[in-house]
């Protein structure tokens, strides 16, 4: 099964998704990233916020849900002059990635991975990954988007660390634009084959982007979907979207998944 002659979404900007694209491309379909979401730092300064907050709680270790928290904190750092300081900071603790792609984010700014999921690359993952950790060294900071839900937090601290979520951003549906535009043409016209949605933000921002588009609400009937993993899955029900979950949370995996469903 490849994606030969289809056109496939996925909800993210093309910077994001050229993993994603490369793939179809090279399976013969056509790939529409879609720039869903954007970042908004909160308050004056992300990174002044991190040192602030990680100054005072002293972490034992650093969790990392995305490699947007990782550039977006590192770039703050570097464009206020704090970089050393900032990477100091987040390398002189236990570091903790959720995936490949937050790793690969950490090491490009020289800050070494101590651990990540073998596989299933959710707060889940992150999870089981933290049981194993020593729990004399307990205090976790997490840096992350305050549109996160509470299951990591919870999770970790029912297995006995004290957490701290610092919420150095704030997510934003895209303004939209003309591949917002031709996308909802093609999906009109039936020409949208499959689409892979990455985030329960992307889930809610892409519902609130295409309805001002169409001027309508959207439905995605003949269209195969696929979640990258449970929460997303869980957010796409709300919306009443028929859709697959991803075995593996990652764009090759969701791959996969889309390729299945699309037969």
């Amino acid at each position: 099964m490849t994606l030969h002659s289809r056109n496939v979404a996925i909800t993210r900007g093309p910077e994001d998704a050229a993993e994603f694209i490369s793939v179809v491309e090279r399976e013969g379909g056509r790939a529409i990233p879609l720039p869903t979401i954007r970042l908004v730092g909160r308050g004056e300064s992300v990174s002044a916020e991190y040192l602030r907050e990680s100054g005072v709680y002293n972490p034992d270790y650093t969790v990392f849900m995305s490699s947007k928290a990782v550039r977006l904190l590192m770039e703050d750092a570097r464009s206020r002059g704090t970089y050393d300081e900032t990477r100091l900071a987040v390398a002189n603790t236990i570091v903790v990635a959720v995936g490949p792609k937050t790793a690969a984010a950490l090491e490009g700014y020289d800050i070494r991975v101590n651990a990540m999921p073998e596989s299933v690359y959710s707060s889940v993952g992150v999870g089981e990954v933290m049981s194993r950790m020593d729990r004399a060294k307990s205090r976790v900071l997490v840096p992350r988007s305050g549109a996160s839900t509470p299951f990591l937090r919870e999770l970790l601290e029912k297995e006995g660390f004290d957490v701290l979520e610092v919420h150095l951003y704030d997510v934003e549906p895209h303004p939209g634009g003309p591949v917002w535009e031709e996308f909802a043409a093609m999906l009109g016209s039936g020409d949208v084959h499959g689409m892979v949605f990455t985030s329960v933000s992307s889930v809610r921002a892409f519902f609130h982007i295409m309805e001002r588009v169409a001027g309508a609400p959207i439905h995605l009937e003949g269209v195969a979907v696929v979640s990258i993993g449970p929460f997303t899955s869980e957010e796409l029900e709300r919306f009443g979207v028929s859709h697959h979950v991803s075995g593996v949370h990652t764009v090759a995996g969701s791959l996969d998944a889309l390729r299945g469903a699309l037969g």
